[in-house]
């Protein structure tokens, strides 16, 4: 645990830099007070900042209050790190002409969380980038409330942000609140390989029309606006309107038109078509390992006696308030609470028994059922080749019940049903020698139909909803359930 409080306190001119801070650390918690406050000029670098930690926690508190002229970056912070809460409070609260740069924040993290409050409240002619943030995160979770509020002349910049991350949920609440001269780029962002969600509430509001917020090339899926401002907003090639719940008629552009696939791609064989499963056959594979803490389920007699909410648990597993894993309980709890999307069906099981009965449920409840997955995590990250492949139930269609691991002191999975898809078993050689060194399961998804135009494998294969199937591996610690052959 380090403290820094006061630091630079009215400092001129003055550089720091925290490279490499806490990188592979387990546990890392760090607390930056009253950083620079009333600071002039000078700049400020976290670079590579708690890498490949597990269990990051970072709380910025009145940092650079009241400065004047200083700059900042956070460049691949957070980068590879499990779990982990990032608190930045009254950030730059007051602060004259700062800018504040974050890139490459949070990716390829595992469940990171960031909460972003009050941050360059009343400041005036500030910059604020957000680059590459969160790009290829699993589950990233992040909260603006009254950010930018009452400020004056702020330029706010969010670009690449979520790119190619498994679900997440942003949060925008009363941002630019009473802004003046306010303006905000929304380009390139939410291009998630799986829909997360957006909800902008209060955006742009208050006595002072005098802003320009514009979303660019936006993936909207899952979006829901909420008393937005009905002045000095542009949607421009935003991908779906269709999710929007605007209570305010909101200055939409006449010619507005769906967007083009943003110019990135997912890893190397996240995606692939179905007729690459053939024996022989060279691929590329995924970064496919449980990057998960090793946790147990309860048994199903004491689960059940614990309140599935945060509270309850939090308490009971000494989670208080603005820890990372009382973030980790609220977004599973969260993500559990939510209604299901179209035609699915989900359950959090959290107990080994609970997972078996839905699983029995879904798929007919009569008869035997059998699980699968991925017998480890090697090859990932290279090319293997493909040896015997068996299809499952015949290599038929079938149905099957996808469970995914979430995070919370002990283990729960967060279960859906799958319909219309063909499984696979597959042997995965070492690309030079074909020796086996892996067995997998694959699972083709042969109705797209409804999957958004910017989805992740549409990006990597080509095609549109409902034109092709599409194919992924059953990463190591999630299972796949069908009825047993």
């Amino acid at each position: 645990m380090d403290s820094f409080r006061r630091y630079g306190k009215a400092s001129l001119g003055r550089n720091d830099s925290f490279a490499t801070y806490e990188s592979g650390n387990n546990v890392g918690t760090s607390t930056f007070a009253s950083y620079t406050t009333g600071a002039t000029g000078g700049a400020g670098d976290f670079a590579a900042y708690a890498g490949q930690t597990n269990t990051a926690a970072a709380t910025f508190t009145a940092y650079d209050n009241t400065g004047n002229g200083r700059s900042r970056e956070f460049a691949a912070y957070a980068q590879d790190a499990n779990s982990g809460v990032q608190t930045f409070t009254a950030y730059a609260k007051s602060a004259n002409a700062v800018n504040d740069t974050f890139q490459d924040y949070g990716n390829h993290s595992n469940a990171v969380a960031s909460g972003f409050a009050n941050y360059g409240d009343k400041a005036n002619g500030a910059n604020e980038t957000f680059k590459d943030y969160g790009r290829d995160g699993n589950a990233p979770q992040n909260t603006f409330r009254s950010y930018a509020s009452g400020s004056n002349a702020e330029v706010d910049e969010f670009k690449g942000y979520r790119d190619n991350a498994n679900v997440g949920d942003d949060s925008f609440a009363s941002y630019a609140n009473n802004a003046n001269g306010a303006e905000a780029g929304f380009d390139g962002y939410g291009n998630s390989a799986n829909p997360g969600s957006v909800a902008f509430k209060g955006y742009g509001q208050g006595v002072n029309p005098n802003h320009r917020v514009g979303f660019k090339h936006y993936a909207g899926d899952n979006t829901s606006f909420k008393a937005y401002a009905n002045e000095g907003v542009e949607f421009k090639e935003y991908q779906n309107m269709s999710n929007m719940e605007v209570s305010k008629t909101a200055a939409l552009p006449s010619s507005h038109h769906r967007m083009q696939a943003a110019k990135w791609s997912p890893e190397p064989g996240k995606f692939f078509r179905e007729r690459e499963l053939m024996m022989g056959n060279r691929m590329p594979m995924p970064d496919i390992s449980d990057k998960m803490p090793h946790r147990a389920f309860l048994p199903r007699d004491i689960a059940t006696k614990i309140p599935f909410q945060t509270e309850s648990v939090s308490s009971l597993f000494g989670a208080p308030p603005g820890t990372a894993m009382r973030q980790a309980v609220s977004s599973t709890v969260a993500e559990c609470e939510r209604p299901p999307s179209r035609g699915e069906t989900k359950r959090c099981a959290t107990s080994a028994e609970d997972m078996l009965d839905f699983a029995v449920e879904m798929l007919g409840g009569t008869g035997s059922v059998a699980v699968r997955s991925m017998e480890s995590a090697a090859g990932g990250g290279g090319d293997v080749r493909l040896g015997k492949i068996v299809g499952i139930a015949g290599g038929g269609v079938t149905r099957s019940v996808s469970c995914h691991q979430s995070l919370f002191p002990y283990l729960v999975y967060y279960c859906h049903s799958v319909p219309k898809v063909r499984l696979y078993e597959a042997d995965i050689l070492d690309v030079d020698t074909n020796r086996r060194i892996n067995h997998g399961v694959a699972i083709c998804h042969l109705d797209t139909s409804d999957w958004s135009p910017t989805h992740g494998a549409f990006v990597a294969l080509g095609g549109k909803p409902g034109e092709i199937e599409v194919c992924h591996w059953i990463f190591q610690g999630d299972m796949a359930w069908t009825l047993a052959d």
